[in-house]
């Protein structure tokens, strides 16, 4: 499998943060207080987001009207 490949279904942080409308900071203290969506730290300190796992984290946090 190609590394493009692989890293089709990953978002950076700043993808995330685009989608939701959050800044940088409100993400990270969402993190620490372990309430952001699941993430995957490279080597080289960065962040990566599966599709998958912001889906179900946004499914777990829809409010039912």
């Amino acid at each position: 499998m190609t590394a493009a490949r692989r890293s089709a279904g990953m978002l950076t942080l700043a993808d995330v943060c685009e989608e939701l409308k959050i800044s940088r900071s409100t993400f990270y203290d969402w993190r620490q207080k372990r309430r952001a969506p699941r993430c995957i730290k490279l080597p080289n300190g960065d962040l990566r987001i599966r599709r998958s796992d912001l889906d179900h984290w946004l499914d777990d946090h829809e409010d039912a009207a």
